[in-house]
C-alpha cells in the first residue's frame, strides 16, 4: 500500500515513546533507520521507518538490548515481536493499530482485533486497548503529529465496533419494570465513542436504552418523557458545554425537563471531571468514568 505520510524525527518519538535524541544515536550507531533529508537537511521519516521503530520500541520495552535488536534484518525483527507478542499483547496491538491508522488499512486492524477477541471480552477490548489508544490519539492531535483524517478513521472504526457489540445485547429482552435511560450528547457535542461505550454497559446490564446520539437540544428531551416513565437521562461531556457553562446547562436542564427526583440526569466525560457538584441538585449525578458507570448500573440493579 502506498502511503506519501512523512514524518518529523518529533513525530517518532510521540508515536513510540522513544526520545529523539536515542532515535539519533541508535541511527548514528547502529544505522538503524535511514531517514530521506529535505532541502535544508531535516530528518524525514516514511511510515516503513515508523513501522520499524515501533517494533524495535517493541522489543527494547521487551527488555532486549538495543544492540541485539540492531543486529537483526527486517524481517528477524518481526520473527522476533512474534515471540514477544503473548507476553505484551495489548502494547503490541496499540503498535499495530498505530500502523493501520498511518496506512488507512482497514484489513490490518480487523484482524489485530480479531487475534484478541479470541481471548478478551469486549469490555477487556475497550479498557486495554482502545483507552489507551484513544488516550494516544488525544495527546498525538494535540501535538500535530496526527492529521485529522487519521483520528478520524481509527475513530470510526472502534465506534463500528461498539455499535456491532450493542447491536448484540439489543438482541436480548431488558429486565421489566427496570428504568430506561436515555442516552444523548449535548447540543454540538460529535465525539460519541464515550457515550456509546456507555450504550453498551447499560444493555449489558440488562436495562433499557433509548440512543438519541450526537447534538442533542435539551427541548427535544422533553418528547421522551411523552411517551416514557422512570427515565434516566445519560449524557457524556467531551468538548461540550463549555466549562464554565456546566452550572447553566444543569440549570437549563432543570428549566427545561423537571425539577422532580423522577427524572435524574448522569454527566459523564472529561468537562464534568474537575467540576465542582457540591451544590447540585440531588436528581444529577456525576460518573468518573466508565469503571464507575459500570458499579453504579450494578448498585442500581440491586436497589
Amino acid at each position: 500500500m502506498a502511503v506519501a505520510t512523512k514524518f518529523s524525527i518529533k513525530d517518532l518519538e510521540n508515536l513510540s515513546g522513544i526520545k529523539a535524541h536515542t532515535i539519533r544515536i541508535w541511527e548514528k550507531r547502529y544505522n538503524l533507520l535511514e531517514p530521506e533529508r529535505t532541502d535544508t537537511n531535516i530528518r524525514e521519516y516514511s511510515v516503513e521507518n515508523l513501522k520499524k521503530l515501533l517494533n524495535v520500541a517493541f522489543l527494547y520495552n521487551s527488555g532486549l538490548k538495543i544492540s541485539k535488536i540492531a543486529a537483526l534484518t527486517n524481517s528477524e525483527i518481526i520473527d522476533e515481536v512474534e515471540s514477544y507478542i503473548s507476553e505484551n499483547k495489548e502494547e503490541h496491538a496499540i503498535s499495530v493499530l498505530k500502523t493501520a491508522m498511518f496506512e488507512f488499512n482497514y484489513p490490518l486492524f480487523s484482524s489485530t482485533l480479531y487475534k484478541l477477541e479470541k481471548t478478551k471480552s469486549f469490555r477487556e477490548l475497550f479498557f486495554d486497548v482502545f483507552i489507551p489508544l484513544l488516550n494516544e490519539l488525544g495527546t498525538l492531535w494535540h501535538t500535530g503529529t496526527i492529521d485529522p483524517a487519521h483520528e478520524h478513521f481509527i475513530s470510526e472504526l472502534i465506534k463500528q465496533k461498539i455499535i456491532v457489540n450493542i447491536e448484540a445485547l439489543q438482541k436480548k429482552e431488558a429486565s421489566k419494570g427496570s428504568p430506561t435511560f436515555c442516552l444523548y450528547l449535548p447540543y454540538h457535542e460529535i465525539h460519541e465513542i464515550g457515550l456509546l461505550f456507555a450504550h453498551y454497559e447499560i444493555l449489558n446490564a440488562g436495562f433499557n436504552t433509548i440512543y438519541l446520539g450526537t447534538n442533542i437540544p435539551l427541548q427535544n428531551l422533553k418528547h421522551v418523557l411523552k411517551h416514557h416513565k422512570n427515565i434516566i437521562f445519560l449524557s457524556y461531556f467531551t468538548v461540550k458545554p463549555e466549562k464554565r457553562s456546566i452550572k447553566e446547562y444543569i440549570d437549563a436542564y432543570r428549566e427545561t425537563i423537571s425539577d422532580s427526583e423522577n427524572e435524574k440526569l448522569w454527566l459523564m466525560g472529561r468537562r464534568i471531571q474537575k467540576t465542582d457538584t457540591r451544590n447540585w441538585p440531588s436528581n444529577i449525578s456525576t460518573i468518573k468514568d466508565h469503571q464507575g458507570l459500570i458499579k453504579q448500573l450494578e448498585t442500581l440493579k440491586k436497589s
